[in-house]
């Protein structure tokens, strides 16, 4: 059997990641999935049990009692812990200041890893995987890399529209604080992968970003 083709979406927060990876995913017919979802998950779960996300040990202790499940319809994206649909609370502001912690957890990142390989190779046919440490970790070996960036003004401009908030500085301040811990952890950093292709969003619209993403995935199907 035919391994299924994996495009591989990294890149920082703000940079469009979700919006292109199931724009690639719609315009291919490949699943979806959004790895970013699943550490949230992970640790609003966390947080439904008391656990101080900054307590590496006790995240440790408990991330395996949780039970994750992701959803891969690029059109109705779901993400459930222990049996709970949190696609909404998920985003909210606890989950978003409790993440990157719980993130840089190394257990708690095999943990997933190993999640998030499984759902790739039941994917069929293919899938577009979003994250920050596909195409370095998840998914080394997929023949499509792509990174994207942006201008970090331009992307705190777009996580604010999306988070609803008028604050556009306080956003800038808290993705300058979420780049510099993904960058430097110990356990799979953010970083280009090699073989990745970098694609700078800040002037380009979604559109003009899927498209260049689908013209890398036939060029590779030929």
């Amino acid at each position: 059997m035919n391994a299924p083709l994996v495009v591989a979406v990294d890149g920082p927060s703000g940079s469009g990641k979700s919006s292109t990876a199931r724009g690639v995913a719609r315009a291919l017919s490949l699943a979806y999935l959004d790895t970013g979802a699943m550490y949230r998950a992970m640790t609003w779960a966390l947080l439904q049990r008391g656990v101080d996300p900054t307590d590496a040990e006790a995240v440790a202790q408990v991330a395996e009692q949780v039970r994750l499940v992701s959803g891969t319809d690029p059109d109705a994206p779901t993400i459930e812990a222990d049996g709970v649909d949190v696609s909404v609370p998920i985003r909210g502001p606890q989950v978003t200041a409790a993440v990157s912690p719980v993130s840089a957890v190394p257990y708690v990142r095999r943990l997933l890893v190993q999640q998030q390989r499984a759902v790739i190779e039941a994917a069929g046919d293919g899938i577009v995987v979003e994250g920050r440490d596909i195409g370095s970790v998840v998914a080394p070996d997929a023949p499509v890399k792509v990174f994207l960036v942006a201008d970090p003004v331009a992307r705190a401009a777009r996580r604010a529209a999306e988070d609803g908030s008028d604050d556009a500085a306080a956003t800038l301040a808290s993705l300058e604080r979420r780049d510099a811990i993904d960058s430097t952890r110990a356990a799979s950093p953010l970083v280009r992968a090699d073989g990745a292709v970098e694609i700078d969003g800040t002037h380009l619209s979604l559109e003009e970003v899927v498209d260049r993403v689908v013209a890398l995935v036939r060029e590779v199907r030929r």
